[in-house]
């Protein structure tokens, strides 16, 4: 099998891997967690009223994302409040503690992936991010 790409999911993997361990120290530096991270970006980017919503939108079991909630609200970087529509539900948004936290992290993390990305071709580099971004879209969620 010489001269044989990688199997996708091969390359991805690598991939991932490298971003986590380069991603990891920039979200320690400002105190927060890589699911932290997921959960302020998800808030950031869409109303997600619910906690069962926001489960759902950063696919993560409803039970263990209550610590990270937690831990994200002592630290008020979100809020949780009684759903008027239905008071067993927590509608959560983001402060704008939250809201720089998240800016702050997604600076430094974009000054990373720069330096990560600076020996692809403009042009190239251009095109790989449409095509991650478009098999990201397309991606089933299950």
């Amino acid at each position: 099998m010489r001269g044989q790409r990688p199997d996708l999911g091969a390359s991805f993997a690598r991939l991932t891997r490298a971003m986590i361990e380069a991603e990891t120290p920039i979200l320690s530096a400002h105190g927060i967690e890589m699911w932290d991270y997921v959960v302020l970006a998800a808030l950031e980017s869409a109303t997600v009223p619910s906690q069962s919503e926001l489960a759902t939108a950063v696919r993560r079991d409803k039970t263990r994302l209550i610590p990270i909630l937690d831990r994200l609200e002592a630290r008020r970087l979100l809020s949780r409040t009684p759903d008027p529509a239905d008071r067993r539900n927590r509608v959560v948004a983001l402060t704008d503690e939250g809201r720089a936290v998240f800016t702050a992290c997604r600076k430094d993390i974009r000054e990373m992936e720069a330096k990560f990305l600076s020996s692809v071709p403009s042009a190239k580099r251009r095109t790989f991010l449409e095509v991650l971004e478009h098999l990201a879209d397309d991606a089933p969620q299950g």
